[in-house]
């Protein structure tokens, strides 16, 4: 067949089609997709990421010998760790803490070791010496008795004056003889404590080298049963790994899951916290297996929220059981929470597709021709539809996209806006008295003792 023959074949096909859209009636929006407002059973649901964990897990610590006050080491770095996620069983090694920081501290204690028992030394001789020095003062003070005994007894042939003077002199050796003697114990007794503090202090140095050793020899952290390992992670995100300091007050290094017992732990905002409660149903997925589908149940719910990172927003944690056994779920694993936060057995919902929003308001394109941006006042919402409070009806006919001129058109139900913010107002004001009552519930603090204020007016005035 020529070509001129197809020519003529095929201007007749184009003049139809030119023909058809030159006089057709109208003009097709190919992004016109609409679905309608139903009616009926409504299950909400609130979604949230969590992370997987387990319930009960085995904890791996510091050695009990790092908790000892006495040894003055308040922390230690974590110089080597194995890998998280790790299996081990048990006795294997787990982590290796700074043994240069203790073998410091050990050559420092063996250095006052040394300086305390020369000065227990020293302090055995100095007492000696002392206490030799306190028993010649006693054998002088003896003979210096017998002497005045002997003059006494030459001076009955003396005057009465010479025999009075030879009875006070003896008198006085007598009492010397006395306190040197009640002396020589007194300081006996002081040197025996000197001696022995100084020994107390060389044992206590002592001990605490034999202390260090014990700690040196036990740096080597090893897994007290089989398991995954896992890192400690603290609630605001820190994790405990190589170069990370512990001590008696964060002693944990690592855990050991007990896999059979899996929870899942999420952050809740702080708009829907008051929708999630304890037994609430929930069903999870895991993003490492998409085709995998469990169920759980709300086990806790914070009571005070916490910010969350480089936000003003508060957040509340929730703890969620997980049903069931499987030996492919690892923990910190990320899972995907839907809970059931309420059910409606009769009300109006829309196609979560349908509900555009700017700045201060949700609406959605109402109409089937000539569609209007109806503002409209939203409720719960679950995987597919939102529950609608106010602005639609059955049967009505939405926009799952934007018509061509959506810019054009008018908003209608601006009284439902009004009625909106008119609720919040109302919450906010219903808080507020509540937060009022609250303060003057508060009981009057008890006054403090003290002079009346009356009677310092009047000394004052005087």
């Amino acid at each position: 067949m020529s070509n001129k023959k197809i020519l003529l074949m095929a201007v007749p096909a184009v003049l139809v089609l030119i023909f058809y859209f030159a006089f057709r009636k109208g003009e097709t929006d190919y992004n016109k997709v609409t679905a309608k407002v139903k009616r009926g059973m409504f299950n909400a649901l609130i979604f949230s990421s969590g992370q997987l964990e387990s319930e009960k897990s085995e904890s791996i610590g510091i050695p009990e010998k790092l908790k000892d006050r006495n040894l003055h080491i308040w922390e230690l770095t974590i110089t080597n760790m194995i890998e998280e996620g790790t299996v081990v069983d048990s006795g294997d090694y787990v982590a290796t803490l700074d043994h240069k920081a203790v073998e410091e501290q050990i050559k420092t204690a063996q250095d006052d070791m040394d300086k305390m028992l020369s000065e227990y030394e020293d302090s055995k001789i100095d007492s000696n010496l002392n206490l030799s020095n306190q028993r010649d003062v006693i054998v002088n003070a003896r003979l210096d008795l017998a002497e005045k005994k002997i003059i006494m007894d030459e001076s009955v042939y003396e005057s009465p004056s010479i025999q009075k003077k030879a009875s006070m002199d003896l008198d006085k050796a007598q009492r010397k003889l006395e306190q040197e003697q009640k002396a020589y114990g007194l300081k006996q007794k002081q040197e025996v404590n000197k001696v022995d503090r100084k020994y107390i202090n060389y044992r206590q140095v002592l001990e605490r080298s034999g202390e260090l050793q014990i700690l040196f020899n036990a740096l080597e952290i090893t897994a007290p049963k089989a398991g995954i390992l896992t890192y400690f992670k603290f609630p605001w995100g820190e994790i405990i790994k190589t170069g990370s300091k512990v001590g008696m007050y964060n002693s944990v290094i690592a855990t050991i899951p007990e896999m059979s017992n899996l929870i899942s732990r999420t952050y809740i905002n702080e708009i829907d916290i008051s929708k999630v409660k304890a037994g609430q149903n929930v069903e999870i997925g895991i993003d490492a297996f998409p085709e995998k589908h469990l169920t759980g149940q709300v086990i806790s719910v914070a009571n005070i929220g916490q910010s969350m990172t480089n936000s003003d927003a508060k957040v509340f944690e929730v703890k969620i059981k997980i049903f069931g056994k499987d030996s492919e779920l690892k923990p910190a694993m990320t899972t995907s929470n839907a809970i059931e936060a309420g059910l409606f057995a009769d009300t109006i919902m829309v196609a979560s597709d349908a509900v555009f929003e700017n700045d201060s308001l949700k609406f959605v394109y109402l109409g089937n021709e000539k569609p209007v941006k109806q503002i409209v006042w939203l409720g719960d919402e679950n995987e597919n539809f939102i529950l609608v409070k106010k602005g639609l009806k059955e049967n009505d006919v939405v926009w799952l996209s934007e018509p061509k001129n959506a810019e054009d058109l008018k908003y209608q139900g601006l009284d439902i806006y009004a009625e909106i913010l008119k609720n919040k107002e109302d919450a906010r004001i219903r808080a507020e008295k509540e937060r009022e009552e609250l303060l003057k519930k508060k009981p009057d603090p008890i006054p403090v003792s003290g002079p009346n204020p009356m009677v310092m007016k009047l000394i004052q005035a005087k």
